[in-house]
């Protein structure tokens, strides 16, 4: 097993079969010691997050599949913490796709001229490149064209892919009593197709509950009950 990648909250280790180990951490995004999925620094570590957040990628990972959505999941180990998916190729550097069914976080502070706080969005999808350095700068479609990072007709199937993944983890939620605000996903191709990749955990989106903006940890739990 070769280490390839150590990563904010996961590091990522080639298998001898050719596919790769994904290992999750306690540690989490945020600022000032406070979670916060949109940033892109870590600021806390959260005992039990790691495990917490690979037991809920393995349940939405087999859920969507189940659905007809193409994933790189392959298996997990709950004990190790760790995830074994299949072999995928990036978009350039990387980039992440948000779906946003309201109006907070980074949305609110580019638009808030326009918009008002929670307010509804129809599944607003939003590309940022993974970018550190330059605070991962949203990019349109045409832009990733242009650059050679997807093409047009990827960039359309990403899109559709994003609201249904979005749409369908925001109707779990509700029947647990909880909205989706938004959340964030990856996708690279795998034999040329593109795939959801990397994690499906409460790191990666804002779901609120009760008025409450839920915990990862907090939300492991709804999902899992």
């Amino acid at each position: 097993m070769e280490l390839v990648y150590e990563g904010k909250t996961k590091d990522v280790c080639r298998l001898e079969d050719g596919n790769y180990l994904l290992k999750f951490k306690d540690d989490a995004t945020g600022e000032d010691g406070k979670f916060d999925p949109g940033s892109n620094t870590v600021a806390l570590s959260i005992e039990g997050l790691g495990k917490g957040g690979l037991a809920m990628s393995q349940y939405f990972f087999q859920k969507l599949e189940a659905c007809g959505v193409p994933t790189h999941f392959v298996a997990a180990d709950l004990d190790k913490a760790t995830m074994t998916v299949k072999p995928a190729t990036l978009f350039g550097k990387g980039i992440e796709v948000i779906c946003r069914f309201r109006a907070v976080g980074s949305f609110l502070k580019r638009y808030g001229d326009y918009a008002h706080e929670g307010q509804y969005l129809d599944a607003f999808v939003e590309t940022t490149l993974k970018d550190d350095g330059r605070g991962d700068p949203p990019i349109t479609k045409d832009a990733l064209d242009m650059l050679g990072i997807l093409s047009c007709e990827e960039y359309e199937t990403l899109k559709d892919l994003t609201q249904k993944i979005s749409s369908l983890i925001k109707d779990f939620l509700f029947a647990k009593g909880a909205e989706l605000y938004d959340i964030k996903l990856e996708f690279g191709r795998v034999d040329g197709e593109v795939v959801l990749i990397d994690e499906i955990s409460g790191g990666n989106m804002r779901v609120y509950k009760d008025g409450l903006c839920l915990g990862p940890l907090d939300l492991v739990k709804l999902v899992l009950s």
